[in-house]
Formats: structure tokens, sequence, C-alpha cells
């Protein structure tokens, strides 16, 4: 990778932080009811959420970079193409759902995103490696890689970027219960069936749960209810298109409020703003 490539690449990942970090701040400072906060932004009676203002500032600053020569404005438009990309990660979940789960435990997974985004822009910075790498090293681990992720364990593949030495050990253990190749391979071995099983509920259950705990601690608790109805599960032995029908969602009866001001014990007695798409 050229100097100039590197300075713009690092100058992304810093604009990514910034943006992210940044607008995380604001959210938790809307929602706490801080006073002296701008707030929400709205148009009329509209919503506009901060994805708006990530996608314009990337369609700029991108459009904008292929007319900049190398230098100084280069790098900083790459840090303003970051800054856009991590306001439209922080609503991942949004773009993903088409719904407003942002502080609900759908919204976590937007914070997985930021995570990957952040891994992968900052690994080429750290020297070869399975990004950034030479072919050849890069096709040695490719296929450690995607035996990895048929086994469902995307964090062991997404740490094997840093040091793929463990992606040995993500392909070497027991698949998770629901992945592809425990699908696949176990169907016929009832016994790591059920190792696999075990290992669920006994050593990933409490890691996922300590990661959530330092993601949320990082970035406000998701812990609003979530006002899609769960579909309801039809009998095994029901035709298939009444299968099918169960799992399409019925909308509620009553339309939801463009806005609605929800209380509870929050720090300092304050009340919380949340809003719903509109």
């Amino acid at each position: 990778m050229s100097e100039a490539g590197r300075a713009a690449l690092a100058a992304f990942v810093a604009g990514l932080s910034v943006g992210f970090a940044g607008i995380r701040v604001s959210a938790r400072l809307i929602r706490a009811g801080v006073r002296w906060w701008p707030g929400n932004v709205r148009l009329g009676g509209l919503h506009v959420h901060h994805v708006v203002f990530g996608v314009v500032l990337m369609a700029a600053a991108g459009v904008a970079g292929l007319v900049v020569p190398d230098g100084a404005g280069r790098v900083a438009l790459a840090a303003a193409f970051g800054a856009g990309t991590g306001l439209v990660l922080d609503e991942f979940a949004l773009i993903l759902h088409l719904e407003d789960v942002y502080w609900t435990a759908r919204g976590r997974v937007s914070l997985d995103a930021v995570c990957v985004a952040l891994a992968l822009a900052a690994r080429p910075l750290l020297g070869p490696g399975l990004v950034g790498g030479q072919l050849p090293y890069v096709l040695g681990w490719l296929p450690l890689a995607v035996v990895t992720v048929l086994k469902g364990k995307y964090w062991t593949g997404l740490a094997g970027v840093f040091c793929p030495p463990l992606l040995l050990l993500g392909a070497a253990r027991l698949s998770r219960p629901g992945a592809p190749w425990a699908r696949r391979c176990y169907r016929a071995r009832p016994d790591k069936r059920i190792r696999a099983e075990r290992r669920e509920r006994t050593l990933r259950a409490p890691a996922m749960a300590a990661k959530v705990r330092a993601q949320e601690w990082l970035a406000g608790r998701h812990d609003l209810p979530d006002l899609t109805p769960a579909p309801a599960a039809a009998p095994a032995h029901a035709p298939a298109h009444a299968r099918a029908a169960a799992h399409v969602t019925t909308p509620p009866a009553v339309p939801r409020p463009r806005a609605a001001e929800v209380r509870g014990p929050w720090r300092g007695g304050l009340t919380r703003q949340e809003t719903y798409p509109c």
C-alpha cells in the first residue's frame, strides 16, 4: 500500500470512529433528556434520522474524492467519508429491519456492524494479513476462514483477520448447533449435535452476555420493548401454506403515534423521548 493510500485509510478509520462515537453520545444525551442538548432534527413533524446525514456526507465525500488529487484534500475527504459511514452504520439495524429499533435488542446489530467495519478497515494498517496480504498467503488461510464461518463462528473468523492461527481453532472445533455445517454434517451424528448444544449453553452464551454488557456500557442500554409482534408458530402437521402464513406479521390495529414520551426510572429521574418511524 502506498503512503498516500495508508494516510487516506487511517483518516477513514479515524473519521469512522469519531462519527460513531459522536452520534452515540448525542443519542444518549437525547435519551437522557438533557435540556441543553439540541435533540432530534425535525422537518415539520418528520424525524430525520442521522442515517440520512450519513448518506449525504458519504455521497458528497465520495464524489469529491474522485476528482481531488492525492494530498491533504483527499485525506480530509477520506475522514469525511468515514464519519458518514459511522452515521450510517450506527443505524444499520434501521436499514436491515426497516423499523426504528435503535434502542431495542435488535438494535445491537448496529454495534456489531461498526465493530466489523472498524476491524476490516484498520487491519491493512497493521501490515500483511488476510486483508491486504500477498495472494498466496491469503489463499492459504482462506479455506480455514470459510470453514470457520460455515460453523457459525463469525467473531472467530473476524479475529482471524488479525491473527490467522485463530482460524485453525475455529475450523477444528465443533460447529455451533444452528450453523450450516451442523445442519449438514451433524444430522447423522447426534453425539456431536448434543455436545455442540451443550457448548452453546455453557461457553458461548456467557461469552455473548459479556459482549452485550461491554457494548451497552459503551453505547447505552438497548432495553426498549420491541413493538413488532412475534409471528405465531404453526403446528408441525399444518399444511405448508398455513406454516408460511404463520410467519407473516400482522400489523397492529391501532396506528402508532409519531412520537411518544416514555417515562421510567432513568438516571436522575428524567424522561426519555422515543421517536417511532414517521
